[in-house]
């Protein structure tokens, strides 16, 4: 029996098919190797760690705190976080970027059973303290990720790591609140943090196979190891003068806007329910709107930046950030289905063209000491943030900390529009 000669609009639309998969193969050839894996690990980590961070503050709160606690457990946080930052960054131009990773991430995922037991807020604040100290990868982990993009995607690239952490966090609030509605609060997120450090163990694992990108590491010396910290933030430091001075006023800029946004951040989901009445398996809905909008607008962003440059798209976020604010303070059911996809755009668009254009201007040697430099200041604001943020939120009214982001907002955007120029050429 003969087979038959498919029509001509039939062979036209299944070369344009293929055409259409051979053009985003070629469009997405870049995530392969390290970049491949790392995205897999986030994947992996960030689902696992949202669905606790639904309801996080309501948490602490069951285990005796107040909003004052959110802020200080956060502050104890960023602070351990930003003590490591400096000899972080250091040994992560000078060792390599692989085994930091690779090892510490190991250890993040332990210290999440303290969260897992933890019979009151003590042994929360005891967790994020260890967690945060082996965060001691982080600029390496930036720096690596800067590392395995080429440069003509990297506006793409780092839009693909909101895209792919919003994918596997979406349904994290829904399972959230399906498991508060079946087993209550604390047993609830007891369960979710053992969920945790079984994914993050399973992340470290598949990090063991990334390859080193600093291409003459040194061998590891564990008695210089103990003396690295003075000499790792006279290097951190002395990096500024060595980087165009637009990556400096960006650096600035981040730090400005850190600061104000760490100081709502802890505190949005008692605002929504204590303030605005949002029912809890409601909000675990609002926050799943956040990241279904950030899944839909991650890879348009990144060509825009990719294409366009990545100063404006940097300057746009701000006036994002405060319309979503005003939303949100004034808001109430719809209102905050309107709001956060607007945090989520800001927070697309702010990330992926700082992070790109960070990348462009920085070279490759001396992005672990930028890293980490940058890293430790950013941490400090952001752990002052949220300890004035949660005193501010107690002692003043609930409103103020979200109203002051419209007065935070004015200098990162000034520095940002009037210092911040794109190089001619682009860091390897």
């Amino acid at each position: 029996m003969k087979m038959e000669t498919p029509p001509p609009d039939t062979k036209a639309a299944a070369q344009e098919r293929k055409g259409l998969l051979s053009r985003l193969a070629s469009e997405f050839s870049f995530i392969r190797g390290n970049f491949l894996l790392l995205v897999i690990s986030w994947l992996i980590m960030d689902f696992a760690g949202e669905m606790p961070g639904t309801y996080y503050g309501l948490y602490v709160k069951a285990l005796g705190g107040t909003a004052v606690t959110i802020g200080l457990i956060g502050f104890a946080s960023m602070i351990s976080q930003a003590l490591v930052q400096f000899p972080g960054g250091y040994l992560a131009d000078k060792y390599g970027r692989k085994w930091l990773i690779s090892t510490m991430t190991f250890g993040v995922a332990l210290s999440y059973v303290f969260y897992a037991f933890a019979p009151d807020w003590r042994a929360l604040m005891f967790g994020a303290i260890i967690s945060n100290l082996c965060l001691i990868y982080s600029p390496a982990l930036r720096a690596m990720t800067m590392d395995s993009l080429p440069p003509e995607n990297r506006g793409m690239g780092f839009s693909i790591i909101n895209l792919i952490t919003s994918v596997s966090t979406t349904p994290a609030p829904l399972i959230a609140g399906l498991l508060y509605a079946r087993f209550g609060l604390a047993p609830s997120m007891r369960m979710g943090y053992a969920f945790v450090v079984a994914a993050y163990l399973a992340a470290a694992v598949l990090r063991l196979r990334l390859k080193e990108t600093v291409r003459e590491p040194r061998r590891i010396d564990g008695r210089e190891l103990l003396s690295v910290y003075p000499r790792a933030i006279s290097e951190s430091l002395r990096v500024w003068r060595e980087v165009p001075r637009s990556a400096f006023v960006l650096f600035l800029s981040n730090i400005v806007m850190m600061f104000s946004l760490a100081m709502i951040q802890p505190i949005f989901v008692l605002y929504a329910v204590e303030d605005l009445g949002i029912g809890p398996v409601n909000w675990s809905l609002i926050m799943t709107t956040l990241f279904v909008s950030m899944i839909a607008l991650a890879i348009p962003c990144g060509k825009l930046i990719d294409k366009f440059g990545k100063r404006r798209p940097l300057l746009l976020a701000y006036p994002l950030m405060v319309m979503a604010m005003l939303l949100f303070v004034y808001g109430d059911l719809v209102r905050l289905y309107v709001a956060m996809p607007l945090v989520g755009l800001m927070q697309i668009l702010f990330y992926s063209a700082a992070s790109a254009l960070n990348a462009d201007l920085v070279p490759k040697e001396h992005r672990g000491k930028v890293a980490g430099s940058s890293s430790f200041f950013r941490l400090i604001a952001m752990s002052a943030g949220q300890l004035i943020g949660g005193v501010l939120y107690e002692s003043i009214s609930h409103q103020t900390p979200f109203l002051l982001q419209l007065v935070f907002v004015v200098p990162p955007f000034l520095l940002a529009l009037l210092f911040v120029k794109e190089p001619e050429e682009k860091e390897e």
